[in-house]
C-alpha cells in the first residue's frame, strides 16, 4: 500500500521487531500524536441543546467493548462503506476518554496494515502516560551552552513530536543550561508559540521523555519571544527545530464533531 501513514510506519516496526520494547513504545507515542477519527452512531445530539457529547459505534469481544477509530477519514469510510459520522480527535484524548468507561480501541481495522486491536487495559496504560502533567519550576537560566550527551532516540522523538505540532510556534532550540540555582540540565526554548499553546506544547514535550523509555531523561521546557534577548543567545549555541507551518485547509461539508482540538466531544 502506497501512502503510508505515520501509524503505519510505527505499527510496521513494532510488528518487525516483537520484542523490542522501544519499537513499541514508538507506536504508542505515534497512536498518542496521531488525529483520529472515531466512528460513531448515526444519531447524534441535538445541536440546540448545547450537550457537545457523542455516542461512539462500539462492538463487544469476550466480553469487551470497542471502540473504533481511523487515522484517516478515507479509511473510516472504506470501513463504513460509505459517508458515516465521526468526532477528530488526537489519539491521547481518544484513550483518556475511552479509559473512564472501561473501552477498549480498534485502529484501522480491515483497512490498513495497521489495524490493531487495543484492549482496555492497554488504552489505560496509553492514558495514564499522556495524563501526566509537566511540574512547573521556578529558577532562572544563567547560561546556555550546546547540547551534549543526549541520546539519539530521544533526539529523534523530540523532532518527530515538534514536527507534528506544526502552526503552535515557530521554532525551538535544545541547549544545556545552568540555572542560578547551581543546577545544571537541558532545556528547550520554544519561540513564539501561539496564546495558549504552551501547555500543549509542554505535555507534548513530556510525552516524549515518557515514551523514551529512558527513566533518568529529564527536559526543562521554556517558551521566549522572537524579540526576546534570550533568543539570540538560544540561537548560537542551541540544536535548532523549524516547526512547519500548517497547511490551510477547508473543512468539507458534513465533517464530524471534534474539530476543535483543545474542545473536543464527549464520548459517551
Amino acid at each position: 500500500m502506497t501512502d503510508m501513514t505515520m501509524l503505519d510506519l510505527a505499527h510496521a516496526a513494532m510488528e518487525a521487531a516483537q520484542d523490542d520494547g522501544q519499537a513499541r513504545l514508538r507506536f504508542y507515542e505515534a497512536l498518542a500524536a496521531s488525529e483520529l477519527f472515531v466512528l460513531l452512531e448515526e444519531a447524534e445530539a441535538d445541536p440546540g441543546t448545547g450537550d457537545d457529547s457523542v455516542v461512539p459505534r462500539s462492538f463487544e469481544v469476550e466480553g469487551h467493548a470497542f471502540v473504533l477509530a481511523f487515522d484517516r477519514e478515507d479509511r473510516l469510510a472504506d470501513f463504513a462503506g460509505g459517508p458515516a459520522p465521526y468526532a477528530a480527535m488526537t489519539g491521547r484524548a481518544v484513550a483518556e476518554a475511552l479509559t473512564e468507561g472501561g473501552l477498549g480501541l480498534g485502529v484501522n481495522l480491515e483497512v490498513a496494515p495497521s489495524s490493531i486491536l487495543l484492549p482496555p487495559d492497554a488504552v489505560a496504560w496509553l492514558a495514564g502516560i499522556v495524563s501526566e502533567r509537566p511540574v512547573e519550576l521556578q529558577a532562572r537560566a544563567r547560561s546556555f551552552r550546546p547540547p551534549a550527551g543526549l541520546p539519539e532516540r530521544l533526539l529523534t522523538g523530540l523532532d518527530a513530536r515538534l514536527a507534528s505540532a506544526g502552526g503552535l510556534a515557530d521554532l525551538a532550540y535544545l541547549v544545556a543550561v545552568d540555572y542560578d540555582t547551581g543546577a545544571t540540565g537541558h532545556m528547550l526554548g520554544i519561540i513564539d508559540a501561539l496564546p495558549g499553546a504552551e501547555d500543549a506544547l509542554a505535555r507534548a514535550v513530556s510525552e516524549v521523555l515518557s515514551f523514551s523509555g529512558l527513566e533518568a531523561a529529564a527536559l526543562d521546557v521554556a517558551f521566549f519571544r522572537a524579540t526576546d534577548p534570550a533568543a539570540a543567545r538560544l540561537a548560537r549555541v542551541g540544536l535548532r527545530f523549524d516547526l512547519p507551518r500548517p497547511e490551510i485547509s477547508q473543512v468539507r461539508p458534513g465533517a464530524g464533531p471534534g474539530r476543535d482540538p483543545d474542545r473536543p466531544p464527549r464520548l459517551r
